[in-house]
Order: C-alpha cells, then sequence, then structure tokens
C-alpha cells in the first residue's frame, strides 16, 4: 500500500478546520497530521510533523497567509493549497499567492461556507492529491501556478457545445490566430509566455480555468507583464493582431468566422471537462474555423481538458506546443495531449515565446 499524503491544515477558523479534517478524512490517501491556528504554530508543526501538503488560509491573526507563504517558499519549499475567497480581494491575493508558488487553490464563498465545502469536497481532495506530486520551486528560481474547478454532476463532452465537425472553408485570410489553454500552474506560466511576445504577435485566446470573480484580477495580471493589450474577451467582439482575449470565468470562449475576420463568440452551457471555461470547446472551434492559420499552445494544467480538440486542430492543419513536463507545475493537459499524438513541438516554459514567434 502506498503511503498517504501527510496533510497540515492552517486555518484560524476552527470550523473550517473541523470541515476540511473531516473531507480529506472521507480519502483513504490523504492524512491529517495536524491542524495550526496561524503562522507562527504552522512553523512549530512544519518542523515536528514534516507533512506533504499544506493548505492555507490568506487572513489570519499574527501573520496573513501571504507573508507566511513568502517566507516558507524561500526557506522550506513545499506544496500549498490556498484556501480563498471568492471576492474580487480574494481573486487578486490569490493570484499573488500563486505568483509566490502556491499549487493551487481552493475558493470558498463569503456565505454558507460549511455547505460549499463539503460541495467541492471531490476537488479539494483532488487538489490535495495533485499538490502532493506538483513541482515546487523555491521563490528565488521562480515558481509558477492555480485553477479551479467546479463539480458538477454531469460530466459533459464538448459536443454539448459545438458537435465534432471538418475544419469550415472560408474566405481566404492569413491572419493567424494563438489559441492558448492551461489550468494548475498557467496563471504564472502564461505571464512567463506573454512577456516574452512582441506587440506585433498575431491575436491569443485564452481559456484558463478560474472561477468568474477572478477574470478582472486575472486579466489585470497578465495585462502588467505584456506589451499586448488584454482583455475579458465580450461576444461578437472582434480578434485583431497585438491582442489577447481571456475566456471570462463563467462562460466558454469560441473563435468564430464572420466573412474573412475572427469574432469571439460566449457561450453560456454547462461545463465541459468540469471546467467552464473549457480549452476543449475552445480548440475545437479553433480546429473547425481556423484549421491550418491557428497554431495551439498548451501549458501546465490537471486533468485532460483540450487534450482531443488539440489533435482535431492538429488534423486540421494547424501547428501545436505543449508545454514539457520538466517545466509544468502538473503535466496532465500538456501530458494527455502530447500521448494523443496533438504535439508538434514539446517545449521548456522559458523557450515557448520564441517558438510562437518563429511560427507565427
Amino acid at each position: 500500500m502506498s503511503k498517504k499524503i501527510k496533510l497540515l491544515i492552517v486555518d484560524d477558523s476552527a470550523l473550517i478546520r473541523q470541515m476540511l479534517t473531516q473531507i480529506f478524512s472521507s480519502s483513504d490517501e490523504i492524512e491529517v497530521v495536524g491542524t495550526a491556528v496561524d503562522p507562527i504554530a504552522a512553523r512549530d508543526k512544519i518542523k515536528k510533523l514534516n507533512p506533504d501538503v499544506l493548505t492555507l488560509d490568506i487572513e489570519m491573526p499574527r501573520m496573513d497567509g501571504l507573508t507566511f507563504l513568502r517566507n516558507l517558499m524561500r526557506l522550506r519549499p513545499m506544496p500549498v493549497v490556498m484556501i480563498s475567497t471568492l471576492t474580487e480581494k480574494g481573486a487578486a491575493v490569490t493570484l499573488e499567492a500563486l505568483e509566490l508558488g502556491a499549487v493551487d487553490f481552493v475558493a470558498k464563498p463569503k456565505v454558507d461556507v460549511s455547505n460549499s465545502l463539503n460541495e467541492y469536497a471531490e476537488d479539494i481532495i483532488a487538489k490535495v492529491k495533485m499538490a502532493a506530486k506538483a513541482k515546487v520551486r523555491s521563490i528565488d528560481s521562480r515558481a509558477t501556478t492555480p485553477k479551479q474547478r467546479s463539480k458538477v454532476p454531469i460530466k459533459h463532452s464538448a459536443d454539448s457545445i459545438i458537435k465534432a465537425a471538418p475544419t469550415k472553408s472560408h474566405f481566404k485570410t492569413t491572419d493567424k490566430i494563438i489559441a492558448l489553454g492551461s489550468s494548475t500552474g498557467g496563471t504564472e506560466a502564461l505571464k512567463e509566455v506573454v512577456a516574452g511576445l512582441p506587440i506585433t504577435t498575431p491575436a491569443i485566446v485564452v481559456s484558463q480555468h478560474l472561477p468568474a470573480a477572478f477574470s478582472a484580477s486575472f486579466a489585470k495580471h497578465v495585462d502588467e507583464a505584456t506589451g499586448m493589450s488584454v482583455c475579458i474577451a465580450q461576444d461578437r467582439q472582434q480578434i485583431l493582431p497585438g491582442n489577447i482575449y481571456i475566456a471570462p470565468g463563467d462562460q466558454h470562449l469560441l473563435v468564430i468566422r464572420d466573412g474573412a475576420r475572427y469574432i469571439c463568440q460566449l457561450n453560456d452551457g454547462p461545463p465541459v471537462n468540469r471546467h467552464k471555461p473549457s480549452v476543449e470547446v475552445m480548440f475545437r472551434s479553433v480546429a473547425q474555423n481556423i484549421g491550418s492559420n491557428a497554431i495551439g499552445v498548451m501549458l501546465t494544467g490537471m486533468g485532460a481538458d483540450g487534450a482531443k480538440a488539440m489533435k482535431e486542430m492538429k488534423d486540421a492543419g494547424s501547428v501545436n506546443i505543449v508545454q514539457d513536463e520538466a517545466s509544468s507545475v502538473v503535466w496532465g493537459m500538456p501530458g494527455e495531449a502530447f500521448k494523443l499524438g496533438a504535439a508538434d513541438h514539446v517545449v521548456a516554459l522559458d523557450k515557448i515565446a520564441a517558438k510562437i514567434s518563429s511560427l507565427a
């Protein structure tokens, strides 16, 4: 039998500590070895209990979660899953935590916390299990990471939004589109990619797994890293070179054609592969409407969302890049795309911008 993941829960709320302990005790792969009410207590328990993973609240007495995380990633880098609030302020702080090296986060609404946490129990357990295997870098060697998966009772495929079909014939155009999908680790990976791209780069459409409350903060986060213009995609918005269009956190983003123009189309259908936005949906629309004018990019992420549709893109003539395993926080989505034969190039994160530029 494999060794259990040793987990330390750090949260000033007795209710949250109790609820998380109950949730994790339902998994035979995780053992809660201790809890701490604040980072000062956590420091002693880390030394004594040597946990494999931490869950960490952001707002706590004596020392806030970010200050503690910053010190932890400098002195003793380890996998951390943040407990975040679904608010604009919570989103900004969570993205900062991911920048500091947290692997992922669990979002809790401000009201009815007990029910909401239980509702996402399966997802919370999956994130801790994934975090235990994730690559964590010290703060000095530049960390990456995030993602929010919404748990839904039915696992829909991309067919529920857009049916599989061959690439459509359109008015000729030479304009290229870069379609980029990412999940766990993707917020920081995306920043690193776009930071290396000139403002003359073709338009980029992005589907990153994040809740709606995080969309504005994430767009700002990316905008600060690049000379390209970044926005949250709007329905029927024309897609133009030098711009980055990010799928809103509660809608699927598709790329369609209007004559010789590319247009954003937002879709409020069910989550696909438990995600909304789904990379699968966006990549399929790119395969059907852009074909050989597309460049596909799959960055770090848990699961397999987008892998099958990336193969559809390749079959339609697009050139695809997947992030390599060594530089990925989690080689789930890029790894699945690679296994399906969807990748033309397997590239380290710090070389992806140069590869995009050479192809574009």
